[in-house]
């Protein structure tokens, strides 16, 4: 199933995808106030194999983020050799860590925002994880049971500001620079994890193009790790990392500006579109 969240003249909701783009509202039909509380009480297993009509369709409605209020975001950096040998960074034994707050996420078709205090853009296509419960201390095959779905991001990074020290929290919060959806897919739909494809296109070139199985660390192994220092919360998202490819690495340096189309494709989830604006 893919489950989004979305806007249509004010009513804020979520519900699932049918074919041919309809949109099943099922916050209309439940108590849960948002999607990540429907998650928390397992309430989306109850749709599954529903016959039930759309109540709308995609170019109805506006997109928010699938996870509009969670609690965490972890971001996972330097997860691919490409992108450690394109950056000279990385190579520890355990994964680079990061946070992103909720604040600094758009949608699917909304602007990402070129602060005005840098020009220094960059995208990042990657993989995000919802997570579907709570997880602490979990260990191998048992935390992918932690994963209610996968997504888009677009990890936009203010570089200048990455680069002022070693700490990453800073080019990694500008507001409306981490794009997020359209939807989250449930597992089931992806019976290989190591098939996704991920490629990122700036007005229609192809910057990055890579395959989950290059990842350094899997999917399990990231949770395994975030989840013994935190507990993991239903809602939660964890980005998995970009490939090879960034801007910032080019000769010379791209950066987005305004006016640009960023595009984030991951197969089997589907594309991920945002326009860039100046603020």
């Amino acid at each position: 199933m893919r489950w989004l969240s979305f806007c249509k003249d004010g009513y804020h909701s979520f519900g699932y995808l049918l074919p041919e783009d309809g949109v099943v509202d099922v916050g209309s039909r439940t108590s849960y106030p948002d999607l990540r509380a429907a998650i928390a009480d397992n309430g989306l297993d109850s749709f599954r194999g529903a016959s039930i009509e759309p109540d709308f369709y995609l170019d109805q409605i506006s997109y928010l983020p699938p996870i509009t209020n969670p609690e965490k975001i972890l971001c996972v950096g330097l997860n691919y050799k490409a992108h450690q040998e394109e950056t000279g960074r990385g190579g520890e034994a355990f994964p680079t860590i990061f946070t992103r707050f909720a604040s600094a996420q758009v949608a699917h078709m909304e602007p990402m925002i070129c602060p005005i205090e840098s020009p220094t853009l960059d995208f990042e296509g990657e993989i995000a994880l919802v997570i579907g419960q709570k997880a602490r201390r979990v260990k191998g095959a048992d935390a992918l049971d932690s994963i209610a779905g996968f997504s888009i991001y677009n990890d936009g990074s203010v570089r200048e500001y990455q680069r002022h020290t070693s700490q990453f929290t800073a080019g990694k919060n500008f507001i409306g620079t981490g794009a997020f959806g359209p939807w989250f897919v449930t597992p089931d739909e992806v019976p290989d994890l190591s098939s996704f494809e991920i490629t990122t296109r700036l007005n229609g070139q192809v910057m990055q193009n890579a395959t989950s199985d290059l990842m350094i660390f899997s999917f399990g192994e990231i949770i395994e790790y975030c989840s013994t220092f935190v507990e993991l919360s239903p809602g939660d998202i964890i980005v998995t990392g970009t490939p090879g490819g960034v801007g910032v690495a080019r000769t010379p340096p791209i950066f987005m500006k305004a006016g640009d189309l960023i595009e984030v494709q991951i197969d089997p989830i589907g594309v991920l579109k945002n326009v860039i604006a100046e603020g």
